[in-house]
């Protein structure tokens, strides 16, 4: 079938679809960041320091990007990072989204501000799911979620961990955000806060999350699951040395899409840092930024093992719905499989250091 014009061809133009369709308050929700909005920009320009050394005349006629996560097949190293409220870009919501995943074979992240319940989303599909958890004040809410997600066939937890307090997003402040219907805590907790002082969903944050959460208290999430835990919020070698002394078995680079701390570094920045400090301990994953098959080739090259992919997801899923989104993860698994093969990788093993040239190299070579 001839493709309509005006079809998307790259996953930033999935981006402006998204904008012209969501009501200028929920894009600017999915779309914005923490103050300045440094760490946005960085997450992705970040990237576009770094130069693909390719290797010619290698054989390249059969590429194969399929991974194993922490015992799961999965066709390419992509996972579909944990976002809040997918209801607010679609009406299907996260079952739109994990649709999406299965069919593209790809493992993904549930979160724990998700608009449609932990059960309509393991019913809808059988994705390789893991479920994202804050830890509330109140931990019995917390437990609950993680016994739920656990029941309901979840194959992992993961741990958000930079969210003591929520990032100052003005955007949502200027639009006085909502606080989206969060069904899962429904007869419960309440979900009502409302705030005449700017975005409802930062006052119900602060109403909620607990900032005395601390390193002692992955044994208590340890105490009430049997899925292993990965970390989410990590940026220095330090932090994740001390992730894996609490025991977590999988450790993500993530700076929350640039929401939280504005002027933290961009995540690809310090993939190397980390990936040094684990010692091969536990795989690593990068999320924030990538935008590109190219950006995961580096991403790979520096030392992840898989790459999360949040904001595209969101903009396929609101411009097309479940093929929206399986329409973003398959560009980014062909820009993948053409940049391996442009650069002489068969396989995601085959992707080493050598593959590529960071900005301090650049420089080192030019003096």
């Amino acid at each position: 079938m001839a493709k309509m014009a005006g079809e998307p061809v790259n996953v930033n133009e999935f981006q402006e679809l998204a904008r012209k369709v969501l009501p200028k308050m929920y894009y600017d929700f999915f779309a914005g960041g923490a103050e300045d909005e440094y760490t946005l920009k960085e997450n992705i320009e970040a990237f576009h320091r770094i130069t693909i050394q390719p290797r010619i005349l290698v054989d390249v006629s059969r590429i194969d990007m399929s991974t194993v996560i922490l015992g799961h097949k999965t066709s390419a190293p992509i996972i579909l990072a944990p976002s809040a409220a997918h209801q607010l870009a679609h009406p299907e919501g996260e079952v739109a989204t994990a649709r999406g995943a299965a069919a593209c074979n790809v493992i993904m992240g549930l979160s724990f501000m998700s608009t449609c319940t932990v059960e309509e989303v393991a019913s809808s599909c059988n994705a390789v799911r893991f479920f994202q958890i804050y830890v509330y004040k109140r931990r019995d809410v917390t437990e609950f979620m993680v016994r739920r997600a656990e029941s309901n066939g979840f194959r992992a937890i993961i741990l958000t961990a930079d969210t003591p307090r929520l990032g100052r997003r003005e955007a949502d402040i200027k639009n006085k955000m909502i606080s989206f219907r969060l069904r899962n805590f429904e007869g419960f907790i309440s979900t009502d806060v409302v705030s005449d002082k700017g975005s409802n969903l930062a006052a119900y944050a602060e109403e909620t999350l607990d900032p005395s959460l601390c390193w002692k208290d992955i044994a208590w999430l340890k105490s009430i699951t049997k899925l292993p835990i990965l970390i989410k919020g990590v940026l220095n070698g330090e932090d994740a040395m001390k992730a894996i002394e609490a025991g977590v078995v999988g450790i993500i680079i993530s700076n929350h899409g640039a929401r939280q701390l504005d002027y933290s570094p961009a995540t690809i920045s310090v993939l190397e840092e980390v990936v040094q400090a684990v010692q091969g301990k536990v795989p690593v994953l990068l999320d924030g930024g990538i935008r590109r098959g190219t950006d995961i080739f580096k991403a790979l090259a520096l030392g992840a093992k898989a790459v999360m992919i949040g904001r595209p997801v969101i903009y396929g899923l609101a411009a097309k719905g479940e093929s929206g989104v399986k329409q973003v993860i398959e560009m980014l698994k062909n820009e993948l499989e053409l940049t391996m093969a442009l650069a002489g990788c068969c396989t995601v093993d085959d992707i080493t250091r050598s593959h590529v040239k960071t900005e301090k190299e650049k420089f080192l070579c030019r003096m």
